[in-house]
């Protein structure tokens, strides 16, 4: 049986930190899914809290067409500062992540503003698309500060060698497979101490843009950064992920939303403008 949106909902929202959560626990019960009378066109139909994902103007994923981004002048070097965080590997129905204690992860800094890291999950296939290439994979990473603004930086994933970070949480990952998780519940699987380098790797280059979260409520005003350097995952690990997943989640990429008129711009430290 697929997982109850109720559910669902409600821990993710604790997962990242959003909402409160005796407000979460007021949501209909509904059911949301990527394929079918339940897939990503109809999500805005399903409950009146998910009106956003068919009425928001600024929704993602999105398709970022190279040509058509603009130097943010005010953009700066992304600064990433995670640690060594206690982590938690979990499965919420629709994705599988990484939860860290609280403030536990580090933190990224985006307009001179720290974000706490509070989450990762990846999807499959890639929801953002680059020049309309959509990839094997992507990473989010999301993160939160003080004063309740959300960020994510998402990681672009292609058929390649495997990730190291993947690779740190393979067995684990095997481990996650063997738990069912029916109708109001997550598979929690404790990773201990998980190092975060590789997280942490030099960005040259990365795109900045204005949009959502991209599973309902589809919740607005959040700022993306998408790195501009594409990285490998293997195709056993990308299998690995789906494993644990039951078959309409297996495939957890929403389709690219319309930019709305928005502005994509581009950080390029090699660039003079």
């Amino acid at each position: 049986m697929a997982p109850s949106v109720s559910s669902i909902f409600v821990l993710s929202l604790l997962l990242i930190g959003v909402f409160v959560q005796t407000h979460a626990k007021n949501e209909q019960s509904a059911t949301f899914s990527y394929e079918g009378s339940n897939g990503p066109e109809h999500w805005g139909s399903m409950s009146s809290k998910f009106a956003t994902c068919s009425n928001g103007k600024s929704q993602s994923p999105i398709d970022i067409v190279k040509d058509g981004a603009v130097f943010g002048k005010h953009l700066q070097k992304l600064v990433r500062r995670y640690n060594t965080a206690n982590a938690t590997l979990v499965n919420n129905g629709f994705n599988i992540g990484v939860d860290f204690g609280e403030k536990t992860g580090g933190v990224a800094v985006i307009d001179d503003k720290n974000y706490t890291l509070r989450q990762l999950h990846w999807h499959s296939p890639s929801e953002h698309l680059l020049n309309g290439e959509r990839f094997a994979a992507e990473l989010h990473l999301i993160h939160k500060a003080d004063d309740g603004g959300l960020s994510v930086i998402a990681i672009l994933l292609q058929d390649g060698d495997s990730d190291p970070l993947l690779e740190k949480i393979q067995d684990k990952l095997r481990e996650l497979t063997k738990e069912k998780c029916g109708s109001n519940e997550e598979a929690h699987i404790a990773l201990g101490e998980l190092n975060l380098k590789h997280l942490r790797k030099k960005t040259r280059k990365y795109y900045r843009y204005i949009g959502s979260f991209t599973v309902p409520p589809c919740t607005e005003n959040v700022i993306w950064t998408i790195l501009g350097k594409v990285r490998t995952i293997s195709k056993e690990q990308v299998e690995a992920l789906k494993a644990p997943l039951e078959p309409p989640y297996k495939k957890n990429a929403r389709p690219a939303q319309p930019l709305n008129g928005r502005k994509i711009e581009i950080y390029d430290e090699l660039s003079e403008y």
